[in-house]
């Protein structure tokens, strides 16, 4: 005899559809909204922008914060090297490819007889993965460095200037930090990409033990949203034993 409590084959799979469908629409309107968030807005730049969570130049003129947000002045979209003798001046977002391009730079220097002994920095930040490479190139190769009066390091570039063994930012200069980017144009979901961020800022967090910087650096960070940026005093730039000396 049928048991009359029993669901019909027919129900079973109209409540299985029901929960695809709905599955389907959640995932439709996640996807549609990260490619509303894509398309150009009224009033900003078109260029393409940061495309995931280890990319995260800082762009005020794209990302508006506040009317006091600092204001960098327009860079390459790469970094480029220029200066002679001991001292390499570095400027630029941080794209990918950069480190090796750098660690070349560095060795035909040290084969030419003018090894490159202190890094002066000017740059918007870019590509964490190669900042961290940079970075520890540097304490590899027991170069020091600055960001001199008038210069700025912000978002990534703050892993390069750790990898100094001195190092130096001149009262002008100013060092700043804030979040990664959540993958910014492109078609997969921010919770996607959590896992990847929490990779990451673990990676950074042992970046900055292993070069002698405390990584409650990252607190401020993480506290910052990615279109702003969080400029680091000369007190906490010392409590947070970026610099080596007070100036």
């Amino acid at each position: 005899m049928k048991d009359p409590q029993a669901p019909s084959a027919r129900g079973l799979r109209r409540a299985i559809m029901a929960v695809l469908g709905v599955q389907a629409c959640i995932a439709a309107l996640l996807v549609a909204m990260d490619l509303f968030s894509a398309l150009p807005k009224p009033g900003f730049p078109t260029s393409p922008g940061p495309t995931g969570p280890s990319v995260r130049p800082y762009t005020p003129d794209r990302h508006p914060a506040s009317p006091d947000a600092p204001r960098g002045r327009p860079m390459a979209d790469r970094l480029t090297f220029d200066g002679t003798g001991a001292r390499l001046h570095l400027t630029g977002k941080i794209a990918p490819g950069d480190a090796e391009r750098l660690m070349l730079e560095l060795s035909r220097r040290e084969h030419e007889g003018t090894p490159v002994r202190v890094l002066d920095l000017d740059s918007t930040g870019g590509s964490v993965h190669d900042a961290l490479a940079i970075g520890r190139a540097l304490r590899a190769g027991e170069i020091d460095t600055e960001v001199v009066d008038g210069a700025i390091c912000f978002s990534a570039c703050p892993y390069i200037f750790a990898g100094g063994v001195a190092r130096r930012v001149e009262a002008g200069g100013r060092l700043g930090v804030h979040q990664h980017y959540f993958g910014e144009n492109t078609f997969l979901p921010a919770f996607m990409a959590v896992k990847d961020i929490q990779r990451g800022q673990a990676d950074v967090m042992a970046h900055l033990r292993a070069m002698g910087v405390d990584p409650a650096l990252m607190e401020p960070a993480m506290r910052t949203p990615p279109e702003e940026i969080y400029v680091l005093d000369r007190q906490e730039l010392t409590e947070f034993r970026l610099v080596t000396s007070a100036e």
